[in-house]
């Protein structure tokens, strides 16, 4: 398969990717969505492990704990995390999508439980907690099909809610992706998610519920 990246950037809408559980996505085309900036060296365990652990897992590590966590390669695996994105041929787009106790280090992170009484031992209650976009592809709307997607997704396996905790973001101005990988508030509230609370001046709690 000829892998490129296009020349001429084009907005994208979301009936024109096809997103699929992890799973059915291979390893090498999530390895292509990550490359090897930031995202590629965080694999997505940010959340996944307790602080003390992080400075003793190498990017290697993290890497082969999210192939494990995804079973990518593998469409018949019972479970999997998270969604890949393609357009046309081409994997632009990763979202990780779980229960919300499946990231310990949130649980111990101040934004989503702010000025909230919540059970944090709620499983059925989902979290969006990452949204990356392949080099190349980027400011072109994908992360708009995948925040849509995650709720047919957390809902066809269980969830009562799904949550986002989102940037807010404002025309003009440059939000570096260590920021931005949560995902913008306009991002999901098009999605149908609707604001819950917002725990400081730059971050929202956005939320669905399916009951």
């Amino acid at each position: 398969m000829n892998r490129h990246t296009p020349d001429t950037p084009q907005s994208v809408t979301p009936d024109q990717l096809t997103i699929v559980p992890a799973n059915k996505a291979s390893w090498d085309d999530l390895r292509a969505v990550f490359g090897t900036t930031e995202a590629g060296k965080c694999h997505c365990q940010r959340y996944k492990m307790r602080e003390s652990l992080w400075n003793t897992v190498s990017d290697g590590e993290r890497a082969d704990r999210l192939r494990e966590q995804t079973s990518c390669d593998n469409p018949k695996a019972r479970s999997t995390t998270g969604l890949v994105a393609y357009l046309g041929d081409e994997p632009v787009g990763w979202c990780a999508v779980e229960p919300r106790t499946a990231y310990p280090r949130l649980l111990r992170t101040r934004t989503p439980w702010t000025g909230r009484d919540e059970d944090r031992t709620d499983d059925s209650v989902w979290a969006v907690t990452c949204l990356v976009v392949r080099k190349g592809y980027r400011k072109r709307g994908i992360t708009y099909g995948l925040a849509r997607a995650t709720i047919a997704f957390a809902r066809d396996r269980g969830a009562r809610a799904l949550e986002a905790y989102t940037m807010i973001t404002q025309p003009g101005k440059e939000i570096t992706w260590g920021e931005l990988h949560v995902g913008s508030r306009d991002v999901f509230a098009d999605a149908g998610f609707a604001q819950v609370s917002k725990p400081s001046p730059r971050r929202v709690v956005m939320r669905v519920d399916f009951s």
